[in-house]
């Protein structure tokens, strides 16, 4: 699959421009992607955005008092299934990056040269698992052309063909195809990566 500058899968084109225009908010939505759909989750990047206005950059969340930020996640409508934990997150995660990275989100992955050091630094941020580490670095392949050296084993199995992960949605008919792949998995009692 051509890398391509989309991802539509809010449902917003706006939100989804925000996804691909700016860091922060790639990675939050990848953050924000558990235990609520896709869409859901990948849409609260851009109303967190709403809401804070300027003050949507990681510095200024990490500044941010941790419980003021759970009661902007938590305004209706809530930004997640569990606005609290993952305000807390985000905050956390934003904290990561001001320390790490001088609060520049792409520093994570820009000029990375190797698969495995950019999996290293996924796996680093706070929230972040072996399998959505996995999948970002797909994102960053797929969607926008950041391929270091040895990605694809790296991100294994998200870097194969087989719509299976956000990574993997640059039309509403994968849109379908990955949310088809998913529920084949889950009727076998399987994750994501099959």
């Amino acid at each position: 699959m051509a890398a391509t500058k989309t991802m539509p899968i809010t449902g917003d084109p706006q939100a989804d421009r925000l996804l691909m225009t700016d860091p922060l908010a790639l990675l939050l939505g990848m953050l924000l992607d558990q235990q609520v759909p896709m869409e859901w989750a990948f849409r609260g990047p851009a109303a967190l955005k709403n809401r804070l206005g300027d003050g949507f950059d990681a510095a200024a969340i990490a500044a941010m008092d941790p419980e003021d930020l759970v009661a902007v996640f938590c305004e209706k409508p809530a930004l997640h299934r569990y606005p609290a934990a993952m305000a807390r997150r985000a905050h956390e995660l934003c904290g990561f990056l001001v320390d790490h990275y001088h609060g520049d989100a792409a520093a994570v992955w820009r000029n990375v040269r190797s698969g495995d050091e950019l999996y290293r630094r996924l796996r680093e941020l706070p929230g972040y698992g072996e399998e959505k580490s996995k999948i970002f670095m797909a994102i960053l392949a797929k969607r926008m052309g950041k391929r270091p050296a040895g990605w694809e084993e790296a991100a294994a199995p998200f870097s194969d063909a087989t719509p299976r992960s956000v990574a993997d949605i640059d039309s509403p008919e994968s849109l379908v195809k990955v949310r088809e792949f998913k529920k084949a998995m889950k009727a076998k009692g399987k994750s994501k990566a099959g």
